[in-house]
């Protein structure tokens, strides 16, 4: 009984997350963890011991949605019904595949039509400033969130789950929340988010490494994994390279380059060496790609969950 508690849960949420993405009418959890970090941080991220305070307002963040998510699952432990729902929603709430892969492909709509309204569009899922991107920069943009987000937004939470079950996840969850929000290298953030980003790569340097494996493997071009290997490490991030390079391995084409963030430029290095446009076929190629990842990272949990 115990077994099927703990994998039932998980396929519905996927089920959901598959149909459903984020709909506007629920209220989500990061949406608290959002309003939480900006009150942290609007009042600490000033004067001294930025560094510090950042370290800590991080800690205490994750510390307690682990822990806050472990007693509301103690609590309702003996109420059968209850427990499956919560727990249902909670993984729900973590799996973020649909809605980036829908926007996704509004972003290639949308600048099909105009250059101002791809702008707008990638300017919903990136942090980097798009009022000067050309067409391709918005679709390479587009791209590059894509394989970013199959790691942050599926397979690191699943991660998170299979080790740590549901607290693990919504901590993760946190991590991830922070790194967006914080964890930038500019004058405002560098100090203050600092903890936070390292957090944030420690946390996803086991599943972006995995996500990249995962797709070589659904591509059925293993020998991808060498063009993994020579450009993963080159990103600034030293996750982001690695789904972002089997991605471009996969299209044959090349992402990367310098971008604006906050007004300052920031460069990142090449990953792939193919220079050509990119088209709505390549955003449905690596949509496919996305979808068999996510299954085989769902059986992967239900796997982890049978044996353990």
């Amino acid at each position: 009984m115990d077994i099927i508690i703990s994998i039932i849960p998980v396929v519905i949420a996927w089920i959901l997350d598959l149909l459903l993405g984020d709909p506007l009418w629920m209220s989500h959890p990061v949406i608290w963890y959002g309003k939480a970090i900006s009150f942290c941080e609007c009042r600490f991220n000033k004067g001294r011991l930025r560094r510090l305070k950042g370290g800590i307002t991080a800690a205490l963040l994750i510390a307690i949605t682990y822990i806050m998510t472990w007693w509301l699952l103690r609590l309702i432990s003996s109420i059968l019904w209850l427990n499956l729902l919560v727990q249902t929603l909670l993984i729900f709430y973590c799996l973020a595949g649909t809605t980036l892969i829908r926007e996704v492909r509004m972003v290639y709509t949308a600048v099909d039509r105009s250059l101002e309204e791809g702008r707008h569009q990638v300017g919903r899922i990136v942090g980097r400033d798009t009022a000067d991107l050309s067409a391709q920069e918005i679709r390479t943009a587009g791209l590059e969130t894509l394989a970013e987000n199959l790691s942050d937004g599926v397979v690191a939470p699943l991660f998170w789950l299979a080790l740590l079950g549901i607290p693990g996840m919504m901590a993760y969850k946190m991590v991830n929340t922070l790194d967006s929000m914080i964890g930038y290298k500019n004058e405002r953030y560098r100090e203050f988010g600092m903890v936070a980003a390292r957090i944030d790569d420690v946390a996803n340097y086991i599943p972006a490494r995995l996500t990249a494996l995962l797709m070589v493997v659904v591509s059925g071009k293993l020998k991808l994994l060498r063009f993994v290997k020579k450009y993963g490490p080159k990103h600034a991030s030293p996750n982001s390279g690695y789904p972002e390079s089997a991605l471009a391995g996969i299209l044959d084409c090349r992402f990367g380059g310098t971008h604006d963030y906050f007004g300052e430029s920031v460069y990142k290095p090449y990953i792939g060496y193919t220079e050509r446009n990119l088209s709505y076929a390549d955003v449905k190629k690596a949509i496919t790609i996305n979808r068999r990842v996510e299954l085989v990272s769902i059986i992967l949990v239900i796997a982890v969950k049978l044996i353990v």
